[in-house]
């Protein structure tokens, strides 16, 4: 998938939880974390523009796109290095 969803990124540097996020943005958790894990199909602009408010960040801190197999690991290690210095 070219588009790299790093909420997981955003969650550790703002050390909180999901659970947490979806409520203070109006959505299920589990909605939450279909978009997480990259398998929503798309986003609302609201729901962006209320991930960006709580979050405290743009689109492109959320959303990052790459056209190859070696991006997204490069992001995943990104998040075990972020989260295991303690959220950065």
């Amino acid at each position: 998938m070219p588009i790299v969803v790093n909420v997981d990124v955003m969650l550790a540097r703002r050390k909180m939880r999901l659970n947490e996020l979806a409520d203070r943005v109006g959505i299920t958790a589990q909605n939450l974390s279909v978009l997480k894990t990259g398998r929503a199909r798309a986003i609302r602009f609201s729901t962006l523009e209320k991930l960006c408010e709580v979050l405290d960040c743009q689109p492109g801190d959320l959303f990052a796109f790459e056209n190859s197999v070696v991006g997204a690991e490069a992001a995943e290690n990104s998040l075990e290095k972020l989260v295991a210095r303690g959220g950065g």
